[in-house]
């Protein structure tokens, strides 16, 4: 039998806190995030049951976790894109019973696939996740919602477009709950053309905002492509 010793959460974010302060870890890291990123032969071809996922291999696996955890009444999704994730996350919902809905909204509606409108754990939404319409839409949902609610960010990705998604959906997030914004690595570790993305827009709205803290645990496959942000709840 293998001795283990216990281990607080902030004990293991301080140690990883280290671990990505260190050079070499994070020289390499840094080197494999831009190959995986920039090859047209890694997450460009991830599939969900054949559906494209324009997400990390890695954050998917971040994300089944949180939802095992979580168990959300309602997941969010800004950004519908292929519609891959979306059906994801409504299969995750699946496995834990017959409660749980994925909202996910985008500009076209092409994006609104047949795969995503099929399927009973989806609501597609057409339409800006900006927008007061879309917003006072999804809102309807949240109020139906009898349990806890997650939020992922992935539209637009100009920094005052993500700041309005924050300042709208981040009320929507149940304390305990999560708020992911995706690709705030644009700017940083890929495409530096990008000087006003997603980070800056978490970068200026984080500190106005004490009840959410970054959850640095998700990050500690040294590769992700997102902010993950913990809703801590009013007392904070």
């Amino acid at each position: 039998m293998i001795a283990t010793v216990p281990i607080t959460m902030d004990a293991l974010a301080e140690c990883l806190h280290a671990e990505q302060a260190d050079p070499a870890i994070h020289r390499i890291a840094t080197q494999f995030h831009t190959l995986s990123y920039y090859s047209e032969h890694t997450w460009p071809m991830t599939r969900w049951r054949g559906v494209p996922v324009l997400k990390m291999p890695l954050d998917l696996w971040i994300y089944q976790e949180i939802i095992e955890e979580i168990r959300p009444a309602l997941i969010i999704e800004t950004g519908t894109a292929f519609g891959g994730s979306a059906l994801f996350f409504a299969d995750l919902l699946c496995l834990h019973g017959p409660d749980g809905r994925v909202v996910t909204i985008d500009r076209e509606e092409m994006n609104l696939a047949d795969i995503v409108q099929g399927h009973p754990r989806i609501i597609p939404i057409h339409g800006d996740s900006s927008s007061a319409t879309i917003i006072q839409a999804v809102s309807s949902y949240v109020q139906a919602a009898r349990g806890p609610i997650l939020v992922t960010l992935d539209s637009d990705h100009n920094a005052p477009h993500v700041r309005a998604e924050l300042d709208a959906y981040a009320p929507f997030v149940t304390s305990g709950s999560m708020l992911i914004i995706e690709d705030t690595n644009l700017g940083h570790i890929v495409k530096p053309e990008v000087v006003a993305g997603p980070r800056e827009a978490v970068e200026t709205w984080l500190p106005t905002h004490p009840e959410f803290a970054r959850n640095v645990l998700c990050e500690r496959y040294f590769v992700t492509c997102s902010t993950w942000l913990v809703h801590r709840g009013d007392e904070a």
